[in-house]
């Protein structure tokens, strides 16, 4: 039982350049190739951690929504690398098309999941993963379910959220694992209050990544990270058709064993777009002080935020992420994957 109430850390909403940070080193992959070819190329170098039954957590998205990871990409990965996968998901704390089981069902298929098994792992009931070292948490609930895996795929759409600033692997796990009654609430709501998302900035950084620890501390060290930066709106794909239009360009794909290196080369990736072309998502990020994220995933011992970026494109080079992003062009281009009634439809 706890005497007092955590106080949250600060700066979240400041930037640590990577010449700035100290401590270990990890290896983050690196391809710009988005396309099916380019996920289960990226996926190869971090695949070996995976091991028996696997969990594929990734975001499905609310009905329609035009950013997800195209469907295709992940169909062929599941035909040629993941054949007795299961993607994994929970249902939502809001009311939407994700809300509950059937209405979360019938969101799947008009979206496209239906080539692999979907375990909606709140569905059967909720169990409880301790928290080791949390401030917050000594205990977070996530599906019953999920505990029925031996190893875990964190593949994630890397984008901007409209409270936690950026939703990479860290918030695809620590809200997307949590069930949708009890640990989401846990999570976003102070106790006592009337309203679901009473907390915010650092105190909600910090808590998500609590979440993120209970799980990945479960399926450790038989978990891996994979970030997709296409199709980076500053809204999260909870918010669907309604997503603000991106304007940030994509990127490529960020792979790592080490979650806080995958988030933490993304974000730098962001920082380092040429001619502004990260300034949107940055002033979503930095606005909603979700660089505590990575720096609570740092002081609670969940990775390193220094690495040594591999590209895989080009011999395994090892180069810097403003090497990595010199030839972006500022400005966001839809691709034949935007095939829903969102507002980034193509004409």
């Amino acid at each position: 039982m706890r005497t007092c109430k955590p106080v949250p850390g600060k700066d979240g909403n400041r930037y640590i350049p990577f010449e700035d940070r100290t401590g270990d080193t990890s290896v983050v992959f690196f391809t710009r190739d988005l396309s099916a070819e380019g996920l289960i190329k990226i996926y190869d170098r971090v695949s070996s951690a995976l091991c028996g039954k696997t969990a594929v957590k990734l975001h499905t998205g609310e009905a329609e929504g035009p950013n997800i990871i195209p469907r295709p990409w992940v169909k062929e990965l599941f035909a040629s690398r993941l054949s007795d996968a299961s993607i994994i998901e929970t249902n939502t704390y809001y009311e939407g098309s994700r809300y509950t089981t059937d209405a979360h069902r019938k969101t799947l298929a008009i979206n496209g999941w239906t080539f692999c098994p979907v375990d909606i792992t709140d569905s059967a009931g909720v169990a409880s993963l301790p928290v080791k070292d949390g401030k917050w948490f000594q205990e977070m609930h996530v599906g019953k379910s999920m505990l029925d895996y031996d190893s875990l795929l964190v593949l994630t759409h890397f984008k901007g959220h409209t409270m936690g600033g950026f939703g990479g692997s860290n918030k695809n796990i620590g809200i997307g694992c949590a069930d949708g009654r009890i640990g989401k609430a846990e999570i976003h709501t102070a106790a006592g209050s009337d309203n679901l998302w009473s907390i915010a900035e650092e105190e909600l950084m910090e808590r998500i990544t609590e979440s993120t620890k209970a799980t990945i501390d479960f399926f450790a060290p038989h978990v891996c990270y994979i970030n997709t930066m296409r199709n980076m709106s500053v809204s999260c794909d909870c918010e669907g058709t309604a997503a603000e239009p991106v304007v940030t360009p994509d990127v490529g794909f960020i792979a790592s064993l080490d979650i806080l290196a995958a988030d933490n080369a993304s974000m730098d990736l962001i920082y380092q777009l040429p001619d502004g072309g990260g300034k949107a998502l940055i002033e979503r990020v930095e606005t909603r002080h979700g660089l505590r994220q990575l720096s609570y995933m740092k002081e609670l011992g969940m990775g390193n935020d220094r690495y040594i970026l591999v590209d895989i494109d080009n011999g395994d080079a090892r180069i810097t992420a403003a090497e990595a992003v010199k030839d972006v062009r500022p400005g966001w281009q839809p691709d034949r994957y935007n095939v829903f009634w969102g507002r980034n439809r193509r004409v």
